[in-house]
């Protein structure tokens, strides 16, 4: 059963991922890492929706890890139906402030990672996330003596990476900003990662 804590942080995680990719990244056609950078390729290219195939992608993570832990396994999935519903539901209002604030690519790069960064911060903080990637990671780590953060940048510049090679335009340098500002934000979330349940 999630405590009250628990749901809260999915509820404000879940509600800042989804600002972030929808009114910061989705408008400058860029990429964040991991599962959300994997949804916004195929979103780009085929124009399926940014939460389904987030949703559809982390089902073979998901399967692997329900053989090692299943208490994760199920916070995770929270996480990541709400995300990806509020991913989807927030949609339209894609290209809303982009009429009203003059934003530079970099600033919108560098804010809406950061924005993303907090919400995945803040799931991590009280022992919750949207599963994805963060699962593989501390998966690996039980195999490899590597810091969970690195396997974490690692698959993020791999997914921006492949990102660069099948879509049009350049991409690389604004999408290494997101995922850059992404992980300072995650890190100073988890600082001191609270005990509560």
């Amino acid at each position: 059963m999630l405590s009250l804590s628990k749901i809260g942080a999915i509820i404000v995680g879940s509600v800042l991922i989804a600002i972030g990719i929808n009114i910061f990244v989705v408008p400058l056609g860029i990429l964040d890492g991991g599962v959300i950078g994997i949804a916004l390729i195929i979103n780009y290219l085929f124009g399926i929706k940014i939460g389904l195939v987030m949703l559809l992608s982390s089902i073979p993570i998901f399967v692997l890890i329900w053989f090692h832990n299943r208490e994760l396994l199920f916070i995770s999935i929270s996480g990541l139906l709400l995300s990806s519903y509020l991913i989807d539901l927030m949609e339209p209002y894609q290209y809303y402030f982009s009429y009203y604030i003059e934003w530079t690519a970099f600033t919108r790069a560098v804010i809406g990672g950061f924005i993303i960064g907090t919400g995945i911060g803040i799931m991590l903080r009280y022992h919750v996330s949207t599963g994805g990637t963060d699962l593989v990671a501390e998966y690996l780590s039980g195999f490899v003596k590597i810091n969970v953060g690195i396997i974490v940048l690692i698959i993020d510049l791999l997914v921006i990476s492949i990102g660069e090679w099948v879509l049009p335009g350049d991409s690389f340098m604004l999408s290494l900003m997101t995922i850059s500002a992404g992980g300072v934000a995650t890190s100073l979330c988890t600082l001191k990662r609270s005990e509560h349940g």
